[in-house]
């Protein structure tokens, strides 16, 4: 019950006919975050695309320039003198086909997974389990590498990846509530610069339709298009 008067109460206290500029919205959520733990904030962005057409599809990894604030495991596949580097780099699960039987029996212990080329014949055979995970390494997200050292760094300093869902919209986290209001603003046009950049060929009319940012028990803002500085 005081978690829904808390809900109703944030609701009320945003003008839902409103669009806000990106920074005040920012601030508003950071006012409204009442719960116990640290929230995570969210960007949303509506995609003037049909991501059923191969030519419109939306995806890819940045770097947000404050990190998300959030400990992100990573799993390597590499064999010999890359998985010695994946180790010391800070690797959470290191392995080749024993880490490949793991996954195939449900023990799935990192948010992210690297892969050297040569171990993509075994990675391939888990594309059922990995890839509706959002976990299956790609060559074009920088996954698939083999600067291992390069890619396990960057994941854990504050890469973010960005999938259009079916109905051609982008969640993803640019931050926590605790962050102050300028790295979270930072953060947030950072991932909509990245979004831009990915533009595909195929997409037509108004690319980035509608923006939202709420916490994890907060309500959504709307966010005026204008003020992504993009």
């Amino acid at each position: 019950m005081a978690k829904d008067k808390r809900l109703n109460a944030a609701r009320a206290a945003v003008d839902s006919s409103k669009s806000y500029a990106l920074a005040d919205a920012i601030v508003l959520i950071k006012s409204l975050a009442k719960a116990k733990f640290d929230e995570t904030v969210e960007m949303s962005m509506n995609l003037g695309i049909d991501p059923r057409h191969a030519d419109q599809m939306v995806r890819g990894l940045t770097s947000l320039p404050n990190g998300t604030g959030k400990t992100v495991r990573v799993g390597v596949f590499a064999r010999g003198p890359k998985a010695d580097e994946a180790r010391a780099a800070g690797a959470d699960v290191v392995g080749a086909d024993d880490l490949a039987e793991k996954i195939q029996a449900g023990e799935i212990e990192f948010d992210r997974c690297i892969a050297t080329p040569d171990m993509m014949g075994v990675v391939g055979r888990l594309g059922k389990i990995l890839g509706p995970r959002g976990l299956m390494p790609n060559p074009r997200l920088g996954t698939v590498t083999m600067d291992v050292r390069g890619a396990i760094t960057a994941a854990k300093a504050g890469q973010v990846e960005f999938r259009a869902e079916k109905a051609g919209i982008i969640h993803a986290g640019i931050g926590k509530v605790s962050f102050e209001s300028d790295k979270l603003l930072e953060n947030a046009r950072a991932l909509a610069d990245a979004i831009q950049k990915a533009k595909p060929t195929g997409a037509k009319g108004t690319y980035v339709q509608r923006v939202s940012i709420s916490s994890s028990m907060g309500p959504g803002i709307r966010v005026d298009v204008s003020s992504l500085g993009v």
